[in-house]
């Protein structure tokens, strides 16, 4: 009878071990960020194009590979393209959701053993005449990984000036132009 305690015992004393190792590799491999530090980072550009040609000509979820000239391209990976729920892949995975008739949000999924920085990119077109409208693109993202304040300030306007080229580049192609080559990859 006492040995059958004992080996109770042991396997217990194993077996809280063995689950508190795994919840804390569990934990140390967390992409939870502690102390976020939210910044969105606004754009717009007003288009001589109707609201409605606009959309119809930058809006649907896979022109981001166009207009962002995006070199792999973009493909829907999951759900149906243009949907709630759909995922695209331009580099990495992106669910839509949320969408209106002129506008469609996105994020970033989460990726593993990598900080979740909640990036979220909203594009949206707003009539402003009956003849002119209004792009604009906003990001939503949590930057604290980075080290400073400096490196903060760097990636935001690195990403403002990517996206500023994106949406000039969503206005030339609203307005019926073409788009120059895209630079070489880095």
């Amino acid at each position: 009878m006492f040995d059958k305690r004992v080996n109770i015992v042991i396997a217990f004393v194993f077996a809280t071990g063995v689950a508190s190792s795994a919840v804390t590799q569990a934990t140390a491999a967390s992409v939870v960020v502690a102390s976020p530090t939210y910044t969105s980072i606004p754009m717009e550009i007003t288009v001589n194009r109707p609201a409605a040609e606009v959309w119809a000509r930058i809006g649907k979820y896979c022109d981001v590979a166009e207009w962002l000239q995006v070199p792999q391209g973009c493909t829907i990976i999951a759900g149906k393209d243009g949907e709630v729920g759909a995922v695209r892949s331009v580099g990495g995975g992106e669910v839509l959701v949320g969408k209106t008739e002129y506008s469609y949000t996105y994020a970033q999924t989460p990726k593993e053993g990598t900080p979740f920085n909640l990036y979220h990119g909203v594009l949206e077109v707003r009539p402003l005449t009956p003849t002119t409208s209004r792009i604009l693109y906003t990001l939503f993202l949590d930057n604290s990984m980075l080290p400073d304040d400096a490196a903060r300030a760097k990636d935001i306007e690195a990403r403002r000036a990517r996206f500023t080229q994106a949406i000039r580049n969503m206005k030339v192609l609203a307005e019926g132009g073409t788009l120059p080559p895209p630079p070489p990859a880095r």
